[in-house]
């Protein structure tokens, strides 16, 4: 594994902020780079009554192949 596609925090208040099985758990990206893109970010979202993106069900960015999936959107 590269060590720039992974971060775990332990320490985080936070941690876990997502039940993913398992014991992989990036923290990479704590607060996901492709939440402007709406619906073609690619994750488990849904949208509130109010039209607010919620992403509190996604797990794709703490997941493995997570890192690449956001790169590769990022490049599009």
């Amino acid at each position: 594994m590269n060590c720039y596609k992974y971060f775990e925090n332990t320490e985080c208040e936070y941690y876990p902020c997502h039940k993913i099985s398992g014991e992989y758990f990036n923290c990479m990206f704590c607060f996901c780079p492709l939440y402007s893109m709406g619906k073609d970010c690619g994750g488990n979202f849904t949208y509130t009554d109010s039209g607010i993106k919620d992403c509190s069900m996604c797990t794709l960015v703490h997941s493995k192949g997570g890192y690449e999936h956001i790169i590769n959107k990022l490049k599009k």
